[in-house]
């Protein structure tokens, strides 16, 4: 009994230097930072040698401060699919990030999107009759400024947010400077790539991507992408559609992470989406 306890002791010590190590490390990284516009950079960072999470990590961030020239929309097809990039041109942003959850097969989010004030799709409840994890948060964006709200429990509060318009996601991360509660499901704790939108404590929206499935990237869990969120002094983040789906796409740069639809450590592998993210300047 005193060898286990002995064992378990140094297990829980071990995870405590290894988060501490972590967190020492994002840190101390350099940033690659591109000016895009105005208040808009990129910024980028490399972390090689298993040296995040014990792996390695390819993490990409867009910061967009708090002006009124700097706005977010969405846009969408309502059935077919198109890559990330295509949406930004031809909506002739600054940048884009991949949005929420949608039908592979048959196109459309699975998830309540609003754009320019029109409905465009509602939930698509589980079988039980009950919404997912990733519909019970938002992304609301009035006048072009964006925030991020969480379910109060009523059945039609996607419908009550004021913004002109409105993409529900999930799961929520963090939310008033509080680490929401995650699932220990396999969704959430499987590295995957991954894409989100957080809110700074100096009020700076982040459109961020973890690139993964490749030995040059792992990807992140659930946990993980909210530990990088906290390190990135969020006080509110929601987790986006990730996987294959994650792009992050900039004006005169193309695609700068690395999405995997493709198998490729390259800027190819965008697979086809339902939605985005746009960040415009008026």
């Amino acid at each position: 009994m005193r060898l286990i306890t002995m064992l378990l002791v140094f297990m829980l010590n071990a995870g405590a230097l290894f988060a501490q190590t972590d967190s020492i490390n994002f840190k101390r990284t350099e940033w690659e930072t591109k000016r895009i516009a105005p208040g808009i950079h990129l910024k980028q960072t490399w972390f090689r040698s298993n040296s995040l999470f014990k792996s390695n990590q390819f993490i990409s961030v867009i910061e967009v401060k708090s002006r009124r020239q700097n706005k977010f929309s969405i846009a969408y097809e309502a059935k077919v699919k198109r890559i990330t990039s295509d949406f930004g041109n031809h909506k002739q942003a600054l940048a884009a990030i991949n949005g929420t959850f949608f039908d592979v097969k048959n196109g459309g989010s699975v998830d309540f999107i609003k754009a320019n004030g029109q409905v465009i799709n509602e939930n698509r409840l589980e079988k039980d009759n009950k919404r997912a994890r990733h519909q019970q948060a938002a992304l609301v964006m009035k006048d072009g400024e964006l925030h991020i709200e969480q379910w109060d429990g009523s059945p039609d509060w996607e419908h009550k947010l004021d913004g002109q318009d409105v993409m529900l996601t999930g799961p929520l991360l963090l939310h008033n400077d509080r680490q929401v509660k995650i699932d220990s499901n396999s969704f959430s704790i499987t590295r995957h790539p991954r894409s989100a939108i957080a809110v700074t404590e100096n009020n700076r929206v982040l459109l961020v991507t973890v690139d993964g499935r490749d030995a040059n990237s792992k990807g992140v869990s659930l946990f993980e992408l909210n530990k990088i969120l906290q390190w990135l002094h969020c006080k509110e983040g929601v987790n986006l559609d990730g996987g294959g789906s994650s792009t992050l796409w900039v004006k005169n740069e193309g695609v700068v992470n690395y999405p995997s639809d493709n198998g490729k450590w390259d800027h190819k592998g965008q697979r086809r989406v339902a939605n985005v993210i746009l960040v415009k300047r008026n």
